[in-house]
């Protein structure tokens, strides 16, 4: 009996530690890297449930169902976060309720498929804030060294504003003018009586002079102040795209040169990334969509929505890039020339 005794109370206490441990687990939370790695991970777990035409129905179901376990697993409906000394607090129910939807209408196939793409962009949407929030520190102080920059470079000499003053041939017409009135005196009135004949002539003269002058002049001069005036072309200046500095001379037949050569040395996820900067670098230099140092890929995308062939073609290229380059997902052989003939493809779509 007492042996009984003892025994429910060492269980009783065992329990009361184990609770104890887990509350303070679950005070404690995980760091904004470790939820940051299961974002990517669930990203590359969402990949396994997209249709696949291969194996066994009842092999293709367990593989769907681990899959749905290890998104539920990864992203808690409810958890807490640590970054900098201070407790955020995580809702993914949003990520629960869509596997229910997706569960739930599994009968449908063009259902499931937008489910499953619905939930991939919040996925990686989501890791982009996450890694906004690790470099917010740096990227605050990058601003401020932009803002000085800046700003010493609008004290230069070259960017002070300047009066406008008269073009050339308006400051020579005016000096021809003074130059023309002091070559004619003013001639006394003519008294009544006098010849007006005369004057009408000599009036006649002054007129067809200075007529001629100016039509010499302007046959001169204005051809050719009009030929400088369309060589000049508005200097080209550096871009940022997704972050990458392109330097004014750089086209997108360069950039996507180097992509090949990333491809050729096995660094086939940053030749992805530069084969995608070089066909928004394209699209930019064909007036389809405008570059900005502040849009990410899903505004270039959204961009294009109203033309529907290259939106279709441009989302394949978007949704690859995303994978791998902010998914973490290794590229391979096979990825590399996939995304290298949509690359094509989207090109050549009428709407570009």
């Amino acid at each position: 009996m007492f042996a009984r005794r003892k025994l429910n109370q060492t269980i009783s206490i065992t329990f009361a530690v184990l609770v104890v441990l887990a509350c303070f687990c679950c005070v404690q939370g995980a760091t904004l890297s470790e939820y940051r790695h299961r974002v990517s991970e669930a990203i590359v777990t969402l990949q396994q449930l997209q249709p696949a035409g291969h194996g066994e129905p009842s092999s293709r179901e367990q593989s769907r169902q681990a899959s749905l376990a290890r998104l539920r697993e990864l992203l808690p409906a409810k958890e807490t976060v640590l970054h900098e000394g201070q407790t955020i607090a995580i809702d993914n129910t949003w990520l629960h309720k869509g596997l229910d939807e997706y569960e739930k209408s599994f009968v449908s196939q063009t259902l499931n498929n937008e489910v499953l793409v619905h939930i991939g962009e919040r996925l990686l949407s989501l890791g982009q804030q996450l890694d906004e929030m690790q470099k917010g520190t740096a990227a605050a102080n990058n601003k401020d060294e932009d803002k000085g920059r800046l700003a010493e470079i609008l004290r230069r000499p070259e960017y002070q504003q300047k009066p406008a003053e008269g073009s050339a041939i308006e400051r020579l017409l005016q000096r021809f003018l003074r130059w023309l009135s002091g070559l004619f005196p003013k001639s006394p009135q003519i008294q009544p009586g006098s010849s007006r004949v005369f004057s009408g002539i000599a009036q006649l003269i002054v007129v067809a002079v200075s007529l001629a002058v100016i039509a010499f002049l302007v046959w001169k001069f204005v051809p050719g102040y009009l030929r400088n005036r369309t060589r000049k072309k508005p200097k080209r200046e550096a871009r940022i795209v997704l972050g990458e500095r392109l330097e004014p001379d750089q086209t997108a037949a360069d950039l996507l040169a180097q992509a090949e050569a990333l491809a050729r040395n096995g660094d086939l996820r940053a030749a992805i990334r530069k084969a995608y900067i070089a066909f928004l670098c394209e699209l930019g230099d064909r007036k389809v969509i405008s570059l900005a140092q502040h849009k990410t890929n899903r505004d270039y995308l959204n961009s294009v929505r109203e033309r529907a062939s290259l939106h279709s073609s441009m989302r394949g290229l978007t949704n690859s890039f995303e994978v791998h380059w902010y998914g973490f997902v290794p590229a391979g052989e096979n990825d590399w020339n996939d995304f290298r003939q949509r690359y094509q493809q989207a090109l050549r779509t009428p709407s570009v």
